[in-house]
């Protein structure tokens, strides 16, 4: 017959009851931790510069750089995969856009006192030079709700997404791909810029030597050197210049 097989009996300590059977957890590998590690101390080295950030967003991309560039160091991928975030900047902020100011939204209401402080005649044409996705269009709107709106942004991708919102708000703005730089101003009532101190002085020069008179330069935040403006104001944590680069005693209805 068949050979005697051992034959394996549950047995039970006594008094004890049946065994609790806990599976085995192996512990976290050491890379593992030093990984998590690494994340964490370099979230933290990230908290303190962070602070110096003067936007919500600012601050953000301060904290995420620090443990974003130890996940870098320490990640295993091929290099040319750290290319593809490189290009989707490229195709957001093209090279020939990074002379001007990145993607700052104007704050709901910090636009509200500018009816107060100039005047313009009915349907005044107003341009965002460097609107971004619209938040400038839309304040405009806001206080100037018959203005004829235009925006210009260099950017596809972000013009394009200006459009769509644009368009969900039920907002009337003829937007254009185009550098604004190149643009001419002497056809607007009012350009309004949310720029960086850096490109101020080519803006007034071009402010200048384009806008008609009685036209207005409104800028957010960042004033024009040499200039006095026509009214200031502070809201919402940003402060706002109203400049009137060549004055007149008569509103200018004629223009088209």
């Amino acid at each position: 017959g068949k050979a005697d097989r051992p034959v394996m009996h549950d047995t039970e300590p006594s008094g004890t009851g049946p065994f609790l059977v806990v599976p085995a957890v192996a512990p976290p590998a050491p890379a593992v931790v030093v990984a998590t590690g690494s994340m964490v101390a370099a979230a933290g080295l990230g908290l303190y510069p962070a602070r110096q950030g003067d936007t919500e967003m600012r601050r953000m991309l301060m904290t995420l750089g620090f443990p974003l560039s130890a996940m870098a160091a320490s990640t295993q991928l091929h290099p040319v995969w750290w290319l593809l975030p490189l290009a989707l900047l490229l195709m957001l902020y093209p090279l020939r856009a990074w002379k001007d100011a990145p993607l700052f939204p104007t704050q709901p209401g910090v636009l509200e006192p500018l009816p107060e402080h100039c005047s313009m005649r009915p349907a005044p044409l107003v341009l965002d030079a460097g609107c971004g996705l619209g938040d400038g269009l839309i304040e405009l709107h806001r206080v100037w709700p018959d203005a004829r709106l235009q925006g210009h942004e260099w950017s596809w991708p972000i013009r394009w997404l200006c459009g769509l919102r644009l368009l969900a708000a039920g907002i009337p703005a003829r937007l254009s791909r185009c550098d604004m730089w190149q643009q001419d101003w002497s056809d607007y009532d009012m350009v309004y810029l949310f720029q960086r101190p850096e490109t101020m002085p080519h803006a007034a020069q071009k402010a200048q030597a384009e806008l008609q008179p009685g036209a207005w330069l409104l800028s957010l935040e960042f004033p024009v050197e040499g200039w006095t403006p026509h009214a200031q104001w502070e809201l919402e944590g940003r402060k706002a210049y109203l400049y009137q680069p060549h004055p007149c005693a008569e509103p200018q209805d004629d223009r088209r």
